[in-house]
């Protein structure tokens, strides 16, 4: 990514980035490999290559691992009861108190589309209407965080790569939802190599001393249908009638992110190169 003039740095920005072992982590280790442009801690819980930080947000002190420009929390948890749910809210405090321990001027906080419900395109201003338990709990960690200065909560849409479709496809042939218009389930999307762009930049702009609004919807522009990304990946699938429960879409309007990062419409196929480049 070319930066403009003014978020141009002498010295790489360094950046935290917590959950390096999860889906998104591991894309995103994938993206930034061999840039010369930042500067990585990736923290583990266990089994740190080298290199990397072995720290356990949820059970130990921020550790002295020196000055960072930038926090992104990438750790998560997407099932289970409540209570395991909750951690969420702890990690992402835990992502806060390492910004603030090591001076970071922005943290960057992994949330969903899902808190938006259904429908769209959603932009940030829309009202949340979470209807899962995971959407709920990224919900409440958003509402601990919303007066800490310094920190943006990044609402992702869908990730090729590591979203439910991929999962549903490394099982086998997938079946997909069709809905009474005859078309199947619409998300927004965003390939692996452009998510790790995204990131770089907003990383570049914080660390330059940017402004960044407190919530940020994160994907490309455009709904993106799922047989398109099926299709395109060569995968084996097929139709069934869409269940009551079945969501037809769930989109976002990116216009903010787009004024922060240069973007590229969502391109089914360019968004499967880009998965099977970095895997």
């Amino acid at each position: 990514m070319t930066l403009p003039p003014d978020t141009a740095m002498t010295d790489p920005p360094r950046v935290l980035v917590m959950g390096a072992s999860g889906r998104l982590g591991r894309l995103l280790r994938a993206g930034w490999r061999g840039r010369g442009d930042l500067a990585v801690l990736w923290q583990y819980r266990v089994d740190a290559p080298e290199g990397g930080l072995i720290w356990d947000p949820l059970a130990a002190p921020v550790p002295d691992a020196g000055r960072v420009d930038a926090v992104l929390g990438l750790a998560g948890v997407v099932a289970g009861d409540a209570a395991m749910l909750a951690r969420n809210t702890d990690l992402a405090r835990a992502a806060v108190a390492a910004g603030r321990a090591l001076g970071a001027r922005q943290v960057f906080l992994s949330s969903t589309a899902a808190v938006y419900g259904a429908g769209g395109p959603h932009p940030e201003t829309a009202p949340p209407d979470p209807r899962s338990d995971y959407a709920r709990a990224k919900h409440a960690m958003e509402r601990a965080v919303a007066d800490m200065p310094g920190c943006t909560v990044l609402r992702i849409g869908n990730v090729v790569g590591a979203d439910m479709l991929a999962g549903a496809a490394a099982r086998g042939a997938v079946t997909l939802d069709r809905f009474a218009d005859g078309r199947g389930p619409r998300r927004s999307y965003i390939g692996p190599g452009a998510f790790a762009g995204v990131l770089a930049g907003l990383v570049h702009r914080a660390a330059a001393g940017g402004r960044l609004p407190g919530v940020v919807n994160l994907a490309a522009p455009g709904a993106v249908a799922m047989a398109d990304l099926l299709v395109a990946a060569g995968h084996d699938w097929h139709w069934r009638p869409a269940p009551a429960t079945a969501l037809p879409a769930l989109t976002l309007d990116v216009t903010r992110l787009a004024g922060l990062v240069p973007l590229a419409p969502a391109d089914p196929a360019a968004m499967v190169a880009e998965w099977r480049a970095l895997a």
